[in-house]
C-alpha cells in the first residue's frame, strides 16, 4: 500500500538519527517501502541494523554531519545529544527535523483509524494480541509495536492495506500526545518515569489529556480494575459524552465491565484459561493462553474488548488468542542451561512488571526460582528503591547486575548495591553481581535441577543468555 503523505508532499529523502531503536526502524521501514529514500545512523550495531541493511536502508555507525546534507527531512530520537553532528548540520542548513513522536504523529493523520495502546505495563503484548487478532480476522491493519513479534515476520511493524494503524503509545515524555487516535486502550496507570513526570497527579493530568484528544464518536477501552484508570475517567466523563465517545470497559472479574473473565483455571505451565461472555448475543467463549500469568489475562481482556468494539467476531478471536506465543522479551523461553534448568527472559522494569512476572514462574512447575535483575535508569531505580526490594518476594535467590544507565549520567547517589542491601533487610536471597559475566559464573555455581533462571531488565541483560551453552543443540 502506497499512502499519500500529504505532510511530506514535496519530501524524497528522509535521514534518521538513532535508527536502531525500536520505534524509529519500524518507522523507516514502513516509508522505504512507501517509495522514500531513507538512510541512518545509531551509535551501537543492533540486530535491527541487519534488518535495516537488508531492506535496502543504509546505516551509519558513529555520527557523521555529511550523512544529513542532501535530506530533505532529519528525524531524530529523543535519546540523542542536541550536540550530535547530524543534528547540528541539519539545523544549520535549515533542514526540518522532527523528533520521532512528532514524525510519527505527522504519519498517523493519514490514517482514519489509529489504535493507540497505552498504559504503564502490557503495551507491546496488548498490542501484539491486537495486531494477531485483526490480521487474523483479515482486517489488513498497518502495525508498530515495541518488540520483534513472529505474526510480523519477526519484526516490530507491518504495513497493511487499510484504515487501521495499531500503535503502542508510551507515555514517557508525553510522546503519546502526538498520536491522533480513533481508539485510545488505556491498560494501567501507576507512578513510572520519575525522571520527566513530577508524581502519579502528573502522570494522570497526562492520559486525560490522551483521552480528550479522541474524536467524535471515538473509542475508548478502559481497565475498570485500575483505581488510577476510573478516576482519570471520572474526571473526562462529561467530556467524552459530549462527544459521544463508546466507552468500553475489562475487567478481571466484575460483571458491570463490558467485558470481563469468569471460570479461571491454571495448568503447571502457568498458562490461563477463561470464559468470556459476548455481551451482543450472551453466547460464552473459552479463551485459553500460552503466555503465562495473570497479567497477560489483562492484556488479553483489553485485546478483546478493544477488537469487540470493532466489530470482530469472538469466535475469531478466540481462536487467534488460543495460539498467540507472547512477543520478543516477554517471558520468553531462550534455552535449557543445565539437567531440567529452563532460561528465560523478561523486559520487565518497573516493580509492578517484575512482581507479574516472578508470580507468573511460581505458577510453573519448579524447584526454584533465580531472578537476574539489572535496574534500569537511576532516576526510576531510586524513586522506587523500596518497590524494587519488595518485588522479588516470589523468586528464591536474586542477582543484581549493576544499574543500565540508559540516557542517564551516574551521580554516585544510587547503586544495585542499595537494592540487595534492602532485600537482605528481609531476606539473605539477594546477592551482588554486577556483570553479565559475573551473572554467568554465579548461576553455573548454584544451579541445581528443575530451578527456572529468568533474566529481567530493559539493558543488555537479555544477553545473559549467550552465556550458556545451548544444551539442546548437543543433544
Amino acid at each position: 500500500m502506497t499512502k499519500d503523505f500529504t505532510a511530506l508532499k514535496n519530501t524524497h529523502k528522509i535521514h534518521m538519527i538513532g535508527i536502531g531503536g525500536v520505534s524509529m526502524s519500524g518507522i523507516a521501514l514502513i516509508l522505504k517501502k512507501d517509495g522514500f529514500e531513507v538512510s541512518g545512523s545509531d551509535k551501537n550495531y543492533g540486530d535491527m541494523i541487519d534488518i535495516l541493511e537488508k531492506n535496502g536502508i543504509p546505516v551509519y555507525i558513529g555520527s557523521n554531519a555529511d550523512l544529513v546534507k542532501d535530506a530533505d527531512i532529519v528525524v531524530y530520537t529523543s535519546a540523542i545529544n542536541q550536540h550530535d553532528p547530524e543534528f547540528v548540520r541539519a539545523k544549520s542548513l535549515g533542514i526540518p527535523t522532527y523528533e520521532r513522536a512528532k514524525f510519527l504523529g505527522l504519519l498517523l493523520q493519514n490514517y482514519e483509524k489509529p489504535i493507540c495502546i497505552c498504559g504503564t505495563h502490557g503495551k507491546t503484548t496488548t498490542t501484539s494480541m491486537i495486531s494477531s487478532i485483526f490480521i487474523d480476522a483479515n482486517m489488513d491493519p498497518n502495525v508498530q509495536v515495541g518488540s520483534k513479534y513472529e505474526k510480523l515476520n519477526n519484526s516490530n511493524y507491518r504495513l497493511g492495506n487499510s484504515e487501521y494503524f495499531i500503535l503502542e503509545a508510551c507515555e514517557y515524555v508525553d510522546s503519546f500526545l502526538n498520536f491522533p487516535h480513533h481508539c485510545a486502550t488505556v491498560l494501567n496507570i501507576e507512578a513510572e518515569h520519575l525522571d520527566y513526570f513530577s508524581d502519579i497527579e502528573d502522570i494522570k493530568k497526562s492520559f486525560k489529556k490522551f483521552i480528550l484528544m479522541l474524536p467524535e464518536n471515538g473509542i475508548l477501552v478502559i481497565n475498570q480494575d485500575d483505581i488510577h484508570c476510573m478516576e482519570v475517567l471520572n474526571d473526562v466523563i462529561d467530556e467524552l459524552q459530549r462527544k459521544n465517545i463508546r466507552i468500553y470497559k475489562f475487567s478481571l472479574s466484575d460483571p458491570d465491565a463490558h467485558i470481563y473473565a469468569k471460570n479461571f483455571s491454571v495448568n503447571i505451565k502457568g498458562f490461563y484459561s477463561f470464559d468470556v461472555t459476548d455481551p451482543r448475543n450472551d453466547k460464552t467463549y473459552h479463551f485459553y493462553l500460552t503466555v503465562p500469568g495473570i497479567h497477560n489475562v489483562y492484556d488479553a481482556l483489553a485485546a478483546i474488548t478493544t477488537c469487540q468494539a470493532y466489530g470482530i467476531d469472538f469466535e475469531d478471536m478466540r481462536k487467534s488468542l488460543n495460539k498467540f506465543c507472547g512477543a520478543k522479551r516477554r517471558f520468553e523461553y531462550k534455552k535449557t542451561i543445565a539437567e531440567k534448568v529452563e532460561l528465560y527472559d523478561d523486559y520487565a522494569h518497573h516493580p509492578t512488571e517484575i512482581k507479574a512476572t516472578l508470580a507468573a514462574a511460581k505458577q510453573k512447575e519448579h524447584n526454584r526460582i533465580i531472578a537476574a535483575f539489572q535496574p534500569h535508569t537511576f532516576s526510576r531505580t531510586k524513586e522506587l528503591l523500596e518497590d524494587f526490594s519488595n518485588a522479588f518476594v516470589d523468586a528464591d535467590i536474586v542477582l543484581l547486575m549493576d544499574i543500565y544507565a540508559a540516557r542517564e549520567i551516574d551521580d554516585g547517589t544510587i547503586s544495585s548495591k542499595d537494592v540487595v542491601n534492602l532485600i537482605n533487610k528481609h531476606s539473605k536471597k539477594a546477592i551482588y553481581t554486577p556483570t553479565l559475566e559475573d551473572i554467568a559464573k554465579k548461576v553455573k555455581e548454584i544451579v541445581q535441577p528443575g530451578d527456572i533462571v529468568l533474566s529481567i531488565g530493559a539493558g543488555n541483560i537479555t544477553h545473559l543468555a549467550d552465556y550458556f551453552d545451548d544444551l539442546n543443540k548437543k543433544k
